[in-house]
């Protein structure tokens, strides 16, 4: 696939029930539900999908990634990285659970001449991991924020988002922020 042929993804990672581990899925029904997005973005509520992500991964570049990272930092506070910072090694540690998994499924996309070359990590740190389907105070007002975050980079990418005038409730969607 040619890179020109490819759309621009938006991956949610996490685990709903896990509270603050649900923040990247949180954030990604946020975006469903309050922007109408082209023809050219490809949200992808990927849950803790696995080898199921690769698809994803070798039709789109480039890929904004929201989930949790775990860090010694603030709880809620915001944490942005790219794959450069991760294969530079300025990243010295794990993401959430799921960063491992990610990185090895771009290595096995990349094994196949597919694997996007441009990835950003839009990421908080959880406070809460508890079972629960709600987000921590901590963590919650996060999600409108990166959410905006994510619009504007879209917009530096050249392309129109419209605001919903009235938010439309996700399908799967358990906490709107």
């Amino acid at each position: 696939m040619k890179k020109t042929e490819k759309k621009i993804g938006i991956i949610g990672i996490g685990n709903l029930i896990l509270s603050d581990e649900g923040f990247g899925i949180q954030t990604l029904h946020y975006l469903e539900a309050n922007y109408i997005f082209p023809d050219t973005v490809i949200l992808q509520d990927a849950g803790t999908a696995g080898i199921y992500m690769s698809p994803f991964l070798e039709a789109c570049d480039p890929i904004l990634v929201i989930d949790v990272v775990d860090i010694d930092a603030e709880p809620g506070s915001f944490h942005y990285y790219t794959m450069k910072d991760v294969k530079v090694g300025n990243f010295q540690t794990k993401m959430s659970p799921h960063q491992l998994g990610l990185l090895e499924i771009v290595e096995i996309c990349r094994l196949r001449d597919a694997a996007p070359e441009n990835i950003e990590f839009y990421c908080v740190v959880p406070k809460e991991l508890d079972t629960s389907m709600e987000l921590s105070p901590a963590v919650a007002p996060r999600v409108p924020e990166v959410a905006e975050m994510i619009i504007k980079r879209l917009k530096d990418f050249g392309l129109t988002v419209q605001k919903r005038t009235t938010p439309e409730p996700h399908r799967n969607s358990l906490h709107h922020a």
